[in-house]
């Protein structure tokens, strides 16, 4: 970790600052690239869902055990236990959902009903999580990915790095390729605009509630792996310090938009990092923390939310 102001004495002091500060961008770039993955599964099952699902920091840490347990255990490569990871805690957010929410959609619950619901739910699968693996934190075997860092013009990178900085690009693009420009992604957002008239236009509601937790699942289940992966801790409570950042960067980008989630989540990481790195390590945590309460007292929308239609 970089501590402290680095104020140059020399001109060969201040060339010696640009790799340095080249290499804070980069971590930057990483870590705000693992929020922006996290909070587009948030965002986007509260876009479509309408409901803030509490259990979503649970998938975070399920996909992460997922690979530990298929790494480990089964002796896969990274290659095949990341994809199984994710797809199995896309199912495992299907039935939690089915179980949790459908009941209260049926019979139209208000908003407080599945915040509570989920809640009471995550408080559980963690209690349940905390027993069957303990506190302890657990850790990829050494063979799983090359922990060795390459050089590229003076910055250090390592295959994590890369892996996390990829997949967020290519789970960005085919995210917003489904959206934009399928059949599938327009009922998407027709039920998260009009739910009665999608409804009526013939969306099968009920299989894009579905399709929505699983890919939520999936996206937090992905990002637990690429944070298992690039500090080597894997515990049952790592979904909850996620959730704090999540919840921050969501409404810095907008509630439900999936551009501002992507947008929010590379400027927090990227600020952290430099107030790390510059100022102290301590202050870090504080600015995703400062911005959500300049947000919500100036712009409560987020950069790219819109205004609620308040109607009398």
């Amino acid at each position: 970790m970089w501590r402290g102001f680095l104020v140059p004495t020399s001109p060969r002091a201040g060339v010696a600052d640009c790799p340095m500060l080249a290499q804070q961008f980069l971590n930057g770039l990483v870590v705000g690239s693992t929020y922006a993955l996290f909070a587009l599964g948030f965002t986007l099952m509260f876009g479509v869902l309408g409901v803030i699902n509490l259990t979503y920091g649970f998938y975070f840490s399920v996909g992460a055990f997922l690979a530990l347990f298929a790494a480990r255990d089964l002796h896969l490569s990274i290659w095949l236990a990341l994809p199984l990871s994710a797809v199995g805690s896309g199912l495992i957010a299907v039935v939690l959902d089915a179980l949790l929410l459908t009941p209260l959609r049926r019979a139209k619950a208000p908003e407080l009903a599945s915040l509570m619901v989920t809640l009471g739910a995550t408080l559980l699968l963690y209690s349940l999580a905390n027993a069957a693996f303990g506190t302890d934190i657990r850790r990829f075997p050494p063979s799983v990915i090359d922990a060795r860092a390459m050089e590229v013009l003076g910055i250090r990178i390592t295959q994590t790095q890369i892996l996390i900085i990829g997949m967020t690009v290519v789970i960005v693009v085919g995210l917003l390729a489904l959206m934009q420009g399928t059949r599938i992604g327009l009922g998407i957002r027709a039920l998260a605009e009009k739910p009665d008239i999608a409804a009526l236009m013939g969306v099968n509601g009920g299989a894009l509630v579905r399709l929505v937790s699983f890919v939520s699942g999936m996206l937090g289940g992905t990002t637990g792996v690429l944070i298992g992966l690039n500090y080597n801790a894997i515990q049952p409570y790592m979904g909850e310090v996620m959730m704090l950042k999540g919840f921050a960067v969501i409404i810095l980008g907008g509630l439900g938009d999936i551009r501002g989630a992507l947008v929010a989540g590379l400027v927090v990481g990227m600020l952290e990092t430099l107030t790390a790195g510059y100022v102290a390590s301590t202050w870090k945590d504080a600015v995703g923390f400062a911005l959500l309460v300049l947000t919500l007292w100036f712009r409560p929308s987020g950069m790219f939310g819109r205004a609620a239609v308040k109607r009398a």
